[in-house]
Protein backbone atom coordinates (compact mmCIF):
# COMPACT_ATOMS: atom_id res chain seq x y z
CA UNK A 1 0.00 0.00 0.00
CA UNK A 2 1.02 3.63 -0.46
CA UNK A 3 -0.16 6.86 1.11
CA UNK A 4 0.83 10.48 1.65
CA UNK A 5 -0.14 13.35 3.90
CA UNK A 6 -0.22 11.11 6.99
CA UNK A 7 2.01 12.35 9.84
CA UNK A 8 4.31 10.07 11.78
CA UNK A 9 5.69 7.98 8.94
CA UNK A 10 9.42 8.40 9.53
CA UNK A 11 9.19 4.95 11.07
CA UNK A 12 9.56 1.23 10.43
CA UNK A 13 5.85 0.75 11.07
CA UNK A 14 3.07 3.31 10.73
CA UNK A 15 -0.68 3.57 11.13
CA UNK A 16 -2.78 5.24 8.46
CA UNK A 17 -6.54 5.52 7.91
CA UNK A 18 -7.63 2.79 5.51
CA UNK A 19 -9.53 5.28 3.33
CA UNK A 20 -6.26 7.13 2.69
CA UNK A 21 -4.41 4.04 1.41
CA UNK A 22 -4.05 3.09 -2.24
CA UNK A 23 -2.94 -0.25 -3.56
CA UNK A 24 0.42 -0.44 -5.35
CA UNK A 25 -0.26 -2.15 -8.67
CA UNK A 26 1.83 -4.84 -10.29
CA UNK A 27 4.64 -3.42 -12.36
CA UNK A 28 6.01 -0.82 -9.97
CA UNK A 29 8.13 -1.22 -6.85
CA UNK A 30 7.47 0.15 -3.39
CA UNK A 31 10.30 2.64 -3.94
CA UNK A 32 8.73 3.85 -7.17
CA UNK A 33 5.36 4.18 -5.44
CA UNK A 34 6.91 6.15 -2.60
CA UNK A 35 8.71 8.43 -5.05
CA UNK A 36 5.62 9.02 -7.18
CA UNK A 37 2.58 9.33 -4.99
CA UNK A 38 2.93 12.77 -3.36
CA UNK A 39 4.67 14.73 -6.09
CA UNK A 40 2.95 12.78 -8.86
CA UNK A 41 -0.52 13.54 -7.54
CA UNK A 42 0.53 17.15 -6.99
CA UNK A 43 1.59 17.48 -10.62
CA UNK A 44 -1.63 15.72 -11.64
CA UNK A 45 -4.01 18.09 -9.90
CA UNK A 46 -2.08 21.15 -11.06
CA UNK A 47 -2.44 20.49 -14.80
CA UNK A 48 -5.58 18.36 -14.80
CA UNK A 49 -7.68 20.38 -12.33
CA UNK A 50 -6.31 23.70 -11.00
CA UNK A 51 -5.50 25.16 -14.41
CA UNK A 52 -5.77 22.92 -17.47
CA UNK A 53 -3.60 24.29 -20.30
CA UNK A 54 -4.74 23.72 -23.85
CA UNK A 55 -2.70 22.01 -26.53
CA UNK A 56 -0.42 24.61 -28.08
CA UNK A 57 -0.32 26.84 -25.00
CA UNK A 58 3.03 28.03 -23.67
CA UNK A 59 3.41 27.73 -19.89
CA UNK A 60 6.08 28.39 -17.26
CA UNK A 61 7.04 25.90 -14.55
CA UNK A 62 9.48 27.14 -11.92
CA UNK A 63 12.06 24.73 -10.42
CA UNK A 64 11.86 22.32 -13.32
CA UNK A 65 14.57 19.96 -12.02
CA UNK A 66 12.94 19.32 -8.65
CA UNK A 67 10.91 16.24 -7.88
CA UNK A 68 7.57 17.85 -8.65
CA UNK A 69 8.97 19.96 -11.48
CA UNK A 70 10.27 16.98 -13.47
CA UNK A 71 6.89 15.24 -13.19
CA UNK A 72 4.94 18.41 -13.93
CA UNK A 73 6.89 18.97 -17.13
CA UNK A 74 6.08 15.44 -18.29
CA UNK A 75 2.36 15.71 -17.51
CA UNK A 76 2.14 19.08 -19.23
CA UNK A 77 3.78 17.61 -22.33
CA UNK A 78 1.09 14.90 -22.39
CA UNK A 79 -1.37 17.74 -23.02
CA UNK A 80 0.56 19.06 -26.01
CA UNK A 81 1.86 22.12 -24.19
CA UNK A 82 5.04 24.09 -24.86
CA UNK A 83 6.93 24.17 -21.56
CA UNK A 84 9.32 26.87 -20.36
CA UNK A 85 11.04 26.13 -17.07
CA UNK A 86 13.54 27.79 -14.73
CA UNK A 87 16.55 26.12 -13.08
CA UNK A 88 19.73 27.29 -11.36
CA UNK A 89 22.48 25.29 -13.11
CA UNK A 90 23.38 23.72 -16.44
CA UNK A 91 23.22 20.27 -14.86
CA UNK A 92 19.64 20.91 -13.79
CA UNK A 93 18.86 22.32 -17.23
CA UNK A 94 19.94 19.01 -18.75
CA UNK A 95 17.54 17.12 -16.49
CA UNK A 96 14.66 19.47 -17.32
CA UNK A 97 15.24 19.09 -21.05
CA UNK A 98 15.36 15.31 -20.69
CA UNK A 99 11.93 15.49 -19.02
CA UNK A 100 10.59 17.34 -22.05
CA UNK A 101 11.05 21.05 -21.36
CA UNK A 102 11.13 23.04 -24.60
CA UNK A 103 12.89 26.10 -23.20
CA UNK A 104 15.05 26.32 -20.07
CA UNK A 105 15.93 29.60 -18.37
CA UNK A 106 18.90 29.71 -15.99
CA UNK A 107 17.53 32.21 -13.50
CA UNK A 108 21.03 32.69 -12.05
CA UNK A 109 22.20 34.08 -15.39
CA UNK A 110 19.15 35.47 -17.19
CA UNK A 111 16.29 37.88 -16.54
CA UNK A 112 13.33 35.50 -16.38
CA UNK A 113 10.67 38.05 -17.27
CA UNK A 114 12.61 39.44 -20.22
CA UNK A 115 13.33 35.96 -21.54
CA UNK A 116 9.68 34.91 -21.26
CA UNK A 117 8.63 38.03 -23.17
CA UNK A 118 11.05 37.12 -25.96
CA UNK A 119 9.85 33.52 -26.05
CA UNK A 120 6.20 34.61 -26.26
CA UNK A 121 6.76 37.52 -28.66
CA UNK A 122 5.68 39.89 -25.92
CA UNK A 123 2.32 38.22 -25.33
CA UNK A 124 2.98 36.66 -21.93
CA UNK A 125 1.70 33.38 -20.57
CA UNK A 126 -1.73 31.99 -19.71
CA UNK A 127 -0.37 30.32 -16.57
CA UNK A 128 2.69 30.08 -14.33
CA UNK A 129 3.11 27.16 -11.91
CA UNK A 130 5.22 28.45 -9.01
CA UNK A 131 6.49 26.28 -6.14
CA UNK A 132 9.21 28.72 -5.10
CA UNK A 133 7.15 31.57 -3.65
CA UNK A 134 8.81 34.61 -2.15
CA UNK A 135 11.67 35.11 -4.63
CA UNK A 136 9.66 34.34 -7.77
CA UNK A 137 6.19 35.73 -7.02
CA UNK A 138 6.71 39.12 -8.69
CA UNK A 139 8.44 37.55 -11.68
CA UNK A 140 5.58 35.11 -12.09
CA UNK A 141 2.99 37.88 -12.15
CA UNK A 142 4.99 39.87 -14.69
CA UNK A 143 5.22 36.83 -17.00
CA UNK A 144 1.44 36.53 -17.32
CA UNK A 145 -0.67 37.81 -20.15
CA UNK A 146 -3.89 39.72 -19.34
CA UNK A 147 -6.33 37.44 -17.45
CA UNK A 148 -3.52 34.95 -16.87
CA UNK A 149 -3.32 32.73 -13.79
CA UNK A 150 -0.56 32.29 -11.23
CA UNK A 151 -0.78 28.88 -9.57
CA UNK A 152 1.27 29.26 -6.39
CA UNK A 153 1.59 25.76 -4.96
CA UNK A 154 4.67 26.03 -2.75
CA UNK A 155 7.05 28.30 -0.92
CA UNK A 156 10.56 26.86 -1.17
CA UNK A 157 12.09 30.31 -0.79
CA UNK A 158 9.70 31.48 1.91
CA UNK A 159 6.20 32.86 2.24
CA UNK A 160 4.96 35.55 -0.14
CA UNK A 161 4.62 38.89 1.73
CA UNK A 162 1.24 40.60 2.09
CA UNK A 163 -0.03 41.63 -1.32
CA UNK A 164 -2.46 44.36 -2.40
CA UNK A 165 -5.08 42.67 -4.57
CA UNK A 166 -5.68 45.86 -6.58
CA UNK A 167 -2.39 45.09 -8.35
CA UNK A 168 -4.04 42.11 -10.02
CA UNK A 169 -6.38 44.58 -11.68
CA UNK A 170 -3.67 47.00 -12.77
CA UNK A 171 -1.50 44.19 -14.16
CA UNK A 172 -4.23 42.90 -16.47
CA UNK A 173 -7.06 41.38 -14.40
CA UNK A 174 -4.83 38.53 -13.28
CA UNK A 175 -5.78 35.53 -11.15
CA UNK A 176 -3.82 34.00 -8.27
CA UNK A 177 -4.68 30.69 -6.63
CA UNK A 178 -2.97 28.87 -3.76
CA UNK A 179 -4.00 25.21 -4.03
CA UNK A 180 -2.91 22.27 -1.89
CA UNK A 181 -3.09 18.54 -2.54
CA UNK A 182 -5.42 17.56 0.31
CA UNK A 183 -8.32 19.42 -1.27
CA UNK A 184 -7.80 17.62 -4.58
CA UNK A 185 -7.81 14.13 -3.04
CA UNK A 186 -10.50 14.82 -0.43
CA UNK A 187 -12.80 12.13 -1.84
CA UNK A 188 -11.95 8.49 -2.30
CA UNK A 189 -12.78 8.82 -5.99
CA UNK A 190 -10.31 11.66 -6.51
CA UNK A 191 -7.58 9.87 -4.55
CA UNK A 192 -7.94 6.65 -6.53
CA UNK A 193 -8.14 8.45 -9.87
CA UNK A 194 -5.02 10.56 -9.35
CA UNK A 195 -2.93 7.80 -7.76
CA UNK A 196 -4.17 5.30 -10.34
CA UNK A 197 -3.19 7.52 -13.27
CA UNK A 198 0.27 8.19 -11.85
CA UNK A 199 0.98 4.55 -11.02
CA UNK A 200 -0.26 3.39 -14.42
CA UNK A 201 1.95 5.87 -16.26
CA UNK A 202 4.98 4.90 -14.16
CA UNK A 203 4.28 1.22 -14.84
CA UNK A 204 3.98 1.69 -18.61
CA UNK A 205 7.12 3.83 -18.74
CA UNK A 206 5.47 6.99 -20.01
CA UNK A 207 6.17 8.84 -16.72
CA UNK A 208 9.80 8.78 -15.68
CA UNK A 209 10.87 9.03 -12.05
CA UNK A 210 14.20 10.35 -10.85
CA UNK A 211 15.18 8.88 -7.49
CA UNK A 212 18.37 10.79 -6.77
CA UNK A 213 19.34 9.18 -3.49
CA UNK A 214 18.13 6.76 -0.84
CA UNK A 215 19.01 6.95 2.85
CA UNK A 216 18.53 4.57 5.75
CA UNK A 217 15.94 5.88 8.17
CA UNK A 218 18.72 6.63 10.67
CA UNK A 219 20.04 9.30 8.28
CA UNK A 220 16.74 11.18 8.00
CA UNK A 221 18.35 14.35 9.37
CA UNK A 222 20.92 14.36 6.57
CA UNK A 223 18.18 13.90 3.99
CA UNK A 224 16.34 16.89 5.46
CA UNK A 225 19.50 19.02 5.31
CA UNK A 226 20.03 18.17 1.66
CA UNK A 227 16.43 19.03 0.83
CA UNK A 228 16.76 22.34 2.66
CA UNK A 229 19.90 23.20 0.69
CA UNK A 230 17.89 23.16 -2.58
CA UNK A 231 20.84 21.44 -4.26
CA UNK A 232 18.98 18.20 -4.89
CA UNK A 233 17.06 17.07 -7.95
CA UNK A 234 14.34 14.48 -8.27
CA UNK A 235 13.29 12.50 -5.22
CA UNK A 236 15.01 11.50 -1.98
CA UNK A 237 13.78 8.36 -0.19
CA UNK A 238 14.14 7.07 3.36
CA UNK A 239 14.36 3.28 3.69
CA UNK A 240 13.31 1.77 7.03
Amino acid sequence: MAWCGIPGTYAEEALAPVDRLVAIPDGISTQQAAAAILQGMTAHYLVYSTFVPKSGDTILIHAGAGGTGLLLIQLAKRLGVRVITTVSTEAKATLARAAGADEVILYTQEDVVARVKVLTNGAGLPVVYDSVGKTTFEQSLQCLRPRGTLVLFGGASGAVPPFDLIRLSTMGSLYVTRPTLKDYVATREDLEQRAGDIFRWVADGSLKLRIEHTYPLTEAAQAQRELESRKTTGKLLLLP
